[in-house]
This record gives structure tokens, C-alpha cells and sequence, in this order.
């Protein structure tokens, strides 16, 4: 009997550069450096949206939003996200529940963790208390440690649509 449930994971990372706006889950986060990206670089929606078509069993986020394609340029991780979404409800699958991992070493996201996790459970229409979202630094380890990168790690739960 199949599963009623899949589970996915995620990842996006980006290098950072001054002058860029930083998006983390649908919410600006005031900085001088924001990501170097196709789109608008949210790690975040990206790595629920990769999770997501991973659990549904429909490939990668490159597959379906690749950095050559110009549809995607400069679109908002909501779009790219809701995509995903609706790719997931095509093959029958809805999210149930998602858990992410910020990795930013500055600025320090306490202040904003709500706001994002709000935002994200209202983009996959889900209580907040289905969603995590960690802030995480690096301890100044690597490149991410440094102030160079920022990344996001995602694991969403999808559950059979209907059920």
C-alpha cells in the first residue's frame, strides 16, 4: 500500500553582494548585502519549494526554474513556491508541514523569525504550528561564517490531497 504521506528536502545557497535586497521567506530583511541570484534569492521559498517537488516525487528546483530561463528573472520566491505548489497538487499531494533552517550570519534574524514564519505558512496555506523556521549562524566558519553566502535547508511533509 502506498504511503499516505512523502517526505523532501531542500537546499538553496547564494553568494552575497552589497546593494542587493535580502528576501528571506517573503519578508525584506534590512541589510547592505542581498543575494546574487536569477531570481530574487530567497533561500528559503527556494529550498521549501526544492523540497517540495522532491517529496512529490517531481525533480529538483533547477529542473523547473533554471537560471537560463528568462521567465524566471527577478520573480519573487512566492511565484517559484507557488509553483511547486501547484505542480505537488497536480500529482495529488499537499503540504502537511515544513521545518527550515536559516543560515545567515548577519544580520541576526530574531526579530523577523515570526514575520517569515507567518509568511510561510500562509504561502502553503498551513497553521504556523506546522512550520519551523531556525535562524542559524556558522560560528564564522566558511563562507556563510564569513558574510559571503546565505543558505536555507528545508524538510516538508506532504500529505495525499483530500485526506
Amino acid at each position: 500500500m502506498p504511503s499516505p504521506i512523502r517526505v523532501g528536502i531542500g537546499f538553496d545557497v547564494h553568494r552575497l553582494a552589497e546593494g542587493r535586497r535580502l528576501v528571506l521567506a517573503g519578508v525584506e530583511v534590512p541589510s547592505d548585502v542581498g543575494p546574487l541570484a536569477h531570481s530574487d534569492g530567497d533561500v528559503v521559498l527556494h529550498a521549501v519549494a526544492d523540497a517540495v517537488l522532491g517529496a512529490a516525487g517531481l525533480g529538483d528546483l533547477g529542473e523547473h526554474f533554471p537560471d537560463t530561463d528568462p521567465a524566471w528573472k527577478d520573480a519573487a520566491g512566492s511565484d517559484i513556491l507557488g509553483r511547486a505548489l501547484e505542480m505537488a497538487k497536480g500529482a495529488g499531494w499537499r503540504p502537511a508541514s515544513t521545518d527550515v533552517n536559516v543560515l545567515l550570519e548577519r544580520p541576526k534574524l530574531g526579530d523577523r523569525k515570526d514575520a517569515m514564519r507567518d509568511r510561510l505558512a500562509e504561502l502553503l496555506a498551513l497553521d504556523t504550528g506546522a512550520v519551523g523556521l531556525k535562524a542559524r549562524t556558522l560560528e564564522g566558519l566558511g563562507p556563510i561564517g564569513a558574510g559571503q553566502a546565505v543558505a536555507a535547508q528545508a524538510v516538508v511533509v506532504l500529505g495525499k490531497c483530500g485526506e
